[in-house]
């Protein structure tokens, strides 16, 4: 069965300093992917090279059987169908939801206003913000404006979605409300890449885990595998630091605060 994203021997440069190196990965149509890593290890420069926003140097990326490293790709057509969200929302501050939403739709796409918005409508609905419609940016919470960048790549149709730190810049009690609309769209069967450090979603949300260190992929596995036996000291080692806090000592009765 043939991959619906394909990298091959795939390398990225900034300057002299080479930030992917040789990168093979297959993804399948319906597939999520999270991608786990140290900061800095190029999870967000890989997604960024397949939606386009960084230019890579060697290798080869394949999409639905295109290759998109090919001088003819046409990547304002690629990024329809290769959605992304970052951890910055990128709303218009002086846009409502609804027309930060139609924007892409009707000056893209050119699809039919009346569509777009009933598409539109329902996506709010789903992500539980059918009364923001007529808001603007400055008068949402931080994960409101997320799931509203959610609605505005989802209502482009894509065949792909691409997530990287989204709930990075979020307060605690935001991040779940991002996340749930995420595993919706795995159980819908969408085809997923996600970065991200919540340890807990990863392994809740997963197909398979990617572990990446210093531009390479130092292994992959199911989930459960990669969380209970990873293969290398150094996914290993970064795993222990995540359960450090859920296995510190209780505080000694003595010293608790009175």
């Amino acid at each position: 069965m043939s991959a619906l994203i394909e990298f091959q021997g795939f390398n990225k440069y900034f300057g002299e300093a080479q930030v992917l190196k040789g990168i093979d990965l297959r993804v399948q149509s319906g597939e999520v992917v999270v991608i786990l890593g140290p900061s800095g290890c190029g999870k967000s420069t890989l997604l960024r090279c397949l939606n386009g926003l960084e230019v890579a140097h060697s290798g080869s990326l394949r999409f639905a059987g295109n290759e998109l490293l090919d001088k003819k790709t046409d990547w304002r057509q690629v990024r329809q169908d290769i959605g992304m969200v970052f951890q910055s929302y990128h709303l218009f501050p002086h846009m409502s939801v609804l027309d930060n939403i139609l924007l892409g739709p009707l000056k893209v796409q050119k699809r039919d206003p009346r569509e777009a918005r009933e598409q539109a409508e329902k996506l709010l609905e789903r992500v539980g913000l059918a009364d923001k419609r007529d808001a603007f940016p400055r008068q949402l919470s931080g994960g409101q404006q997320q799931r509203i960048a959610i609605v505005r790549s989802l209502c482009m149709n894509p065949q792909v979605m691409l997530f990287d730190e989204v709930t990075a810049a979020l307060d605690p009690e935001m991040v779940k409300e991002v996340l749930e609309v995420i595993q919706s769209l795995a159980r819908d069967g969408m085809t997923l890449l996600i970065v991200t450090h919540e340890m807990a979603f990863a392994r809740a949300v997963a197909d398979r885990v990617v572990f990446m260190e210093a531009g390479r992929i130092l292994e992959h596995n199911t989930p459960e595998a990669f969380f209970t036996n990873p293969q290398t000291a150094r996914a290993q080692q970064f795993l222990e630091k995540f359960s450090f806090v859920s296995t510190l000592p209780k505080k000694p009765k003595e010293l608790e605060l009175i």
